[in-house]
């Protein structure tokens, strides 16, 4: 770690360096003083301090007063590595034990209070000027702040290795929550792994992002999420239902592409992926349209003809083969006027106005698609046409998945 000038080592120049041998004298009796201040000071160290939490106490402060104590005799002090580490440790521990850092740096605040107290009485007792017991102080106080600006350091770095190992405990889970077939063993050892409380109902959602731990957290409510392929990322949310949470995905998802699946019990979250991913691509194909999130249940139609891409394609190319053989652009004008009849039907002058051409073009190219087509008037038939139009406009925009 690469720090900036020390402050304290200007300060402890202006003290002789004799002063550190009756400063020595004074610190055995000093580390445990500052302990007993500590624990009755604050409320977090008021325990015993026994095991690896007590060493690590009796070590920050046995190291803090030694070192200080070096630099009076070198100001330059030792190599700082070694020390720093120390400090820094003490800062990630904080962390791990559940403490927020201001009890780490209430403790040293308490001790600096102390510590100065019985340097100032020894160094007074051997001699030292009014300058030098001004600079002693100065340097005390700047020195902790250094001490304490490292454990800040420690303290942040283990919340970030925390939380991204949090994060990708949390990811696995979404694998293992959308994967069909995953064991419930697996995913109940893998939710409490991650702290995950499984709620009795959520729902996946397929986000066009490629941050999914700021995903999760914009949505909030206990939903979790992992990236996937292609920049886009897979939420797990619970309860999508509840009160005024639609709305709140919503607002959340408003500058995003999303689809959401249905809400289904946890167990069969990998159905609700699959139709949220499905939606997914049917939206970016502009098959389906609507706010984000698009909720895959209000398009189920579209769903069911696209469930299968392959079958989708086979019944498209089989009915609209007819038209295969027509020059391109008097292909596209004739699958227009069909899609428009598909949506008039009976009606050849709404058809007109719908393809923008005059009646009696349209009534002629009716009669064209139905000397290639057949009985395109028939109920049945025109709902195998829909269908084939559908599925011809998702394989001709659909990205490759």
């Amino acid at each position: 770690m690469v720090r900036p000038p020390r402050p304290y080592q200007a300060s402890l120049a202006q003290v002789n360096r004799s002063l550190a041998t009756p400063l020595r004298e004074a610190l055995p009796p000093l580390t445990e003083e500052i302990i007993a201040a500590i624990r009755a000071s604050v409320p977090e160290y008021a325990q015993p301090l026994e095991g690896s939490f007590g060493r690590g106490v009796r070590m920050g402060v046995s190291e803090a007063l030694t070192r200080f104590v070096d630099m009076v005799a070198d100001p330059p002090g030792p190599d700082p590595a070694a020390w720093e580490r120390v400090y820094f440790n003490l800062g990630a521990g904080e962390v791990r034990a559940g403490r927020t850092l201001e009890s780490l740096l209430a403790a040293y605040r308490v001790g600096a209070r102390v510590a100065w107290r019985r340097v100032a009485e020894a160094a007074a007792r051997a001699g030292a000027t009014h300058d030098e017991l001004i600079a002693l102080a100065e340097a005390i106080f700047a020195y902790i702040d250094e001490i304490s600006a490292i454990s800040a350091e420690g303290y942040a770095a283990e919340q970030a290795s925390a939380a991204g190992e949090t994060q990708r405990r949390r990811e696995r889970l979404v694998r293992l929550l959308i994967e069909p077939g995953a064991p419930p063993e697996a995913i109940e050892a893998a939710a409490a792994q991650a702290g995950w409380a499984r709620p009795e109902r959520a729902a996946a959602l397929v986000v066009a992002t490629d941050e999914a731990a700021p995903l999760a957290l914009r949505l909030g409510g206990g939903t979790i999420a992992r990236p996937l392929p292609g920049g886009l990322a897979c939420a797990i949310v619970p309860d999508p239902d509840a009160p005024g949470r639609p709305a709140q995905l919503a607002a959340a998802l408003a500058e995003a592409r999303a689809a959401q699946g249905p809400t289904v019990p946890t167990a069969e979250l990998a159905r609700s992926y699959e139709r949220a991913r499905l939606a997914f691509d049917l939206l970016s194909a502009g098959v389906i349209e609507g706010p984000s999130p698009v909720r895959a249940e209000e398009h189920l139609a579209a769903l069911t003809v696209h469930r299968d891409p392959e079958l989708a394609g086979e019944h498209a190319a089989r009915e609209l083969a007819p038209l295969e053989a027509l020059p391109a652009r008097a292909r596209e004008r004739m699958l227009e006027t069909l899609a428009a009849w598909l949506d008039h039907p009976g009606r050849p002058t709404e058809v007109a106005r719908t393809v923008h051409v005059h009646p009696q073009t349209a009534r002629y190219r009716l009669a064209q698609l139905r000397e290639l087509l057949g009985d395109i008037d028939d109920p049945e038939r025109r709902f195998a046409l829909a269908l084939a139009l559908r599925a011809r406009a998702r394989l001709s925009a659909a990205p490759a998945r």
